[in-house]
């Protein structure tokens, strides 16, 4: 049995203890004839999963929509007949805030350190972004809830998005995650059920489309892939009610680097080509780079050296293009450099080492956040060891471990790895060095 999140979120709105539940469902089943005895266990066991029988899954929804003053149907409390046809209210708007924020509610309260469900692939994966991609269109996001909210929530919410995402590339997203999660819970999920006008709506729900990419994010970094692509899926449906096609074409990058991460390759291409299909001219040069070049190396991994190349080009000149202080804040991560580290991937993966060293050279060369560093050095130290040059590549290695150092990341950890690798094979003295330092970095658990 899954745990019925969204009776567990609807009870704290609500303000019911499961002893207080019991107690109402038991005084509306009086009043139809029943005769009920529930107590707090009961309703224990129905946030674990169980089913409750007879009319009490009406009863319960009677009970919260009277508390709540709003309809409450047998999908929001999660009883709806499994695998049976959805209501309109679960497939609306309306619906998705309310699975979205209960699934925030049960994170919150996991601490947000477990894996959880891998991601899903197939068909499961693909919807979210053909939704996003296809009509219908959101013609009202407007909403009557107990909270009003004003431009302030909206700007706490970019502030907060702002202060995560240095948070995550300072710290890792394992250090960085249970905090973005909470606060979606406490203070994102109030105001998405709160009172809002359709325009005032549209950019809360940017705001929060933005702060739930970085729980994605973090999760990702983490290595808890499903959660990373449930939370990515949310940004692109808060993305699609805010109408920014912009912001869900940044969505959809972060799917394609996760389909790259998961070697879903053919599938990374064409959420890139949905990317920049769709958002058109919405999408800024930034943001099209990063696409062009995660698309060259899918197609380097394919094998399809004319594609890879193709997209190298067009990942260049899209980089030459952008204009500091003209892209918005999400696209914040493509850095000078970056392109450069992404392209010698790509070139890495063709077998051409001279041409990706000189774009990974490139890439340490230009000024980075401490995360990106880490990587471009993790990148040339890879290069440099293929190549035969071990003393650099190994000190190469030993600085990527000291810039490494303070950050809980498993992603950073994949590609520590990855050197040592080189490293061991190559057999000299400096190599077992900078191994040694690699190893000390990764007996501390995280």
């Amino acid at each position: 049995m899954q745990p019925n999140t969204l009776l567990d979120a609807l009870l704290e709105e609500a303000g019911f203890s499961n002893a207080g539940l019991a107690a109402r469902v038991n005084r509306a089943g009086s009043a139809r004839g029943l005769s009920l005895r529930y107590e707090h266990t009961a309703v224990a066991r129905w946030l674990k999963g169980q089913r409750p029988r007879g009319r009490v899954p009406d009863l319960i929804c009677e009970v919260l929509a009277e508390r709540l003053r709003r309809a409450v149907t047998l999908d929001d409390v999660g009883l709806g007949v499994p695998d049976g046809p959805a209501s309109p209210r679960s497939s609306s708007l309306s619906g998705f805030v309310e699975r979205a924020t209960a699934l925030w509610r049960f994170d919150a309260q996991q601490r947000a350190r477990d894996a959880g469900a891998p991601a899903v692939t197939g068909t499961p994966a693909v919807m979210p972004v053909w939704e996003w991609e296809n009509p219908p269109e959101d013609s009202d996001v407007s909403r009557d809830g107990r909270t009003r909210v004003d431009m302030a929530d909206i700007q706490m919410l970019r502030s907060a998005r702002a202060h995560y995402e240095l948070m995550y590339r300072r710290a890792g997203g394992i250090a960085t995650r249970s905090r973005v999660v909470g606060f979606l819970h406490a203070e994102t999920a109030p105001l998405l059920r709160g009172s809002y006008s359709d325009a005032l709506g549209r950019q809360l729900h940017r705001a929060a489309g933005g702060l739930v990419a970085v729980a994605g994010i973090c999760a990702y970094d983490s290595d808890a892939q499903g959660p990373a692509q449930r939370y990515f899926h949310q940004a692109l449906r808060l993305a699609k009610a805010s109408g920014d096609r912009g912001l869900g074409a940044y969505v959809i990058a972060l799917l394609v680097n996760q389909s790259l991460f998961m070697s879903e390759h053919r599938q990374a291409v064409a959420f890139a080509e949905a990317a920049l299909r769709t958002a058109g001219r919405q999408i800024t040069p930034a943001l099209a780079a990063d696409l062009y070049a995660m698309q060259a190396k899918a197609y380097a991994h394919l094998g399809d050296a004319p594609a890879a190349r193709r997209c190298i080009g067009r990942a260049e000149s899209e980089a030459e293009r952008i204009r500091p202080g003209h892209e918005p804040d999400e696209t914040g991560y493509v850095q000078p450099g970056l392109v450069n580290v992404q392209v010698a991937e790509a070139l890495l993966g063709l077998g051409e080492l001279e041409a990706a060293r000189e774009h990974a050279a490139a890439a340490v060369g230009t000024p980075a956040h401490d995360r990106g560093r880490v990587h471009r050095l993790a990148m040339l130290s890879q290069i440099e060891l293929r190549q035969g040059e071990v003393d650099r590549g190994a000190r190469t290695a030993a600085e990527m471990v000291e810039r490494a150092r303070g950050m809980e990341s498993q992603r950073l950890r994949d590609r520590m790895r990855a050197v040592r690798e080189h490293l061991a094979a190559s057999g000299c003295a400096g190599a077992e060095e900078a191994a040694e330092l690699i190893d000390g970095a990764l007996r501390v658990p995280l």
